[in-house]
């Protein structure tokens, strides 16, 4: 029995050995040269493909349940115009539901409640960005008379900003050409790289103001124009 202990304590001993898993440390060639360090942005142009928009509809009334009942009965409408206009459910967001108070302020008197301010307002996406005014006008037709937008963005980004970091990358390595050259020198090798993170400039956003039941002008026109995406790199570079 003393035996067995024996052995089984000798194999228990051995297993976290066994286990173990060897690493291999790997030298860092020392910089002997010059090191560069050097920033370069890459930027293409795309055509937005989405528009983002707030539509909605405010009510008033001299009760609370009124008001609210109407907003809610006129946006009912709205949202029978966006799906009539073939905006899929995922694409319609609430954005915003509130009901205020109004008061009547009179020198040396207490506030009178007036009635109440009941706003119902929803993120619309729109994928058809030439139809967008079209079904504008469609909702104020419906009874929406607050719109706010558009932001015009790109769905997908992604391949326009591997683009970006293509010419990112070039224009770095031209740089440090560039300097080697000046500096009577040559690239040796490339030592590191980081990305700041990709970037769309932002476009000048377009408000549309609707008031009463129609819009301002008879037919509402959104052009996407163009979006620059950026992207920056920071590379580090050795000379000799």
């Amino acid at each position: 029995m003393k035996a067995f202990l024996l052995a089984a304590a000798a194999i228990a001993g051995a297993v976290p050995a066994a286990a173990q898993t060897d690493t291999v440390a790997v030298p860092v060639q020392a910089v002997t040269g010059t090191r560069l360090d050097v920033s370069a942005t890459g930027e293409v142009r795309r055509v937005p493909d989405l528009a983002i928009i707030s539509a909605g509809v405010v009510t008033r009334s001299t009760g609370a349940s009124a008001a609210i009942q109407e907003n809610a009965q006129r946006m009912e409408r709205v949202r029978a115009a966006l799906r009539a206009a073939g905006i899929a459910e995922r694409d319609i967001q609430t954005s915003n539901i509130s009901l205020n108070p109004e008061y009547r302020y009179a020198e040396n008197q207490p506030p009178q409640l007036v009635g109440y301010t009941a706003s119902n307002q929803v993120s619309v996406r729109f994928r058809d960005i030439r139809n967008t005014g079209r079904i504008l006008d469609a909702l104020v037709a419906q009874g929406a008379n607050q719109i706010n937008g558009p932001s015009l963005t790109i769905e997908r980004p992604e391949a326009a900003l591997d683009e970006a970091r293509t010419r990112a990358i070039a224009a770095g390595r031209a740089r440090a050409e560039l300097y080697a050259r000046a500096l009577g020198m040559r690239v040796v090798r490339l030592l590191s790289v980081s990305e700041s993170g990709g970037y769309s400039a932002p476009l000048p956003q377009m408000e549309i103001m609707v008031t009463g039941s129609r819009m301002a002008a008879p037919d509402t026109k959104i052009d996407p124009g163009e979006q620059r995406l950026q992207v920056t790199v920071g590379m580090s570079f050795e000379l000799r």
